[in-house]
């Protein structure tokens, strides 16, 4: 059930009562989306957050006609649009590229179940420092990287991305054309060989 795939991904921070559950499944939180829905608009203002129980979900911008990803959220992973926090109009798209299944929270929401159950808050706040920091690594990281080094480092730490995500989004991710990540992948195989 995809309830306790939640409740074991909130496990790892703070112990729930059978209240405290109670209380989070009689939110309705879950929803099941299908592949292609946009979630989130370019100048939409939303409040709202998405944790991926299953699926994979994706950030990018329009730029002269051409999507330019920038991120993508997979099993586990939590996406609070800054947007969300500054409450202005959205910078980019949030959609899916596989049917999705995830938990969708609205600030107002949190806010009531924190004031209910403080212990929320504290976990809200460790998620969000963790969140912080691994952004500021993973864009340093890509700031100093060649398009070769980001690909590697890819196959290192998420592979799986690498089967799932459409080559030209992969590609736009890496901040190449599609041609060009072909071209990488064939001399990375030949590497190998």
């Amino acid at each position: 059930m995809m309830q306790n795939i939640l409740f074991g991904f909130i496990a790892k921070y703070i112990s729930l009562t059978d209240e405290e559950k109670n209380a989070l499944l009689s939110l309705d939180l879950f929803h099941s989306v299908k592949k292609g829905t946009v979630l989130l608009k370019e100048g939409q203002k939303s409040k709202e957050s998405y944790f991926i129980l299953n699926g994979c979900i994706r950030t990018y911008y329009i730029i002269d006609g051409e999507e330019k990803t920038t991120a993508f959220y997979t099993e586990m992973e939590v996406l609070t649009p800054p947007s969300v926090i500054r409450k202005t109009p959205s910078e980019y798209y949030v959609s899916c590229t596989e049917d999705t299944i995830l938990t969708i929270s609205n600030s107002d929401m949190e806010a009531e179940i924190n004031s209910k159950f403080p212990k929320f808050e504290i976990m809200c706040r460790i998620l969000s420092e963790e969140l912080l920091a691994k952004q500021r690594i993973d864009f340093d990281e890509f700031k100093t990287s060649s398009p070769e080094e980001r690909y590697l480092n890819l196959l290192q730490k998420r592979p799986d991305l690498i089967q799932r995500v459409p080559q030209h989004q992969l590609a736009s991710y890496l901040g190449i054309k599609p041609q060009s990540l072909s071209r990488l992948r064939a001399r990375i195989i030949e590497k190998k060989n």
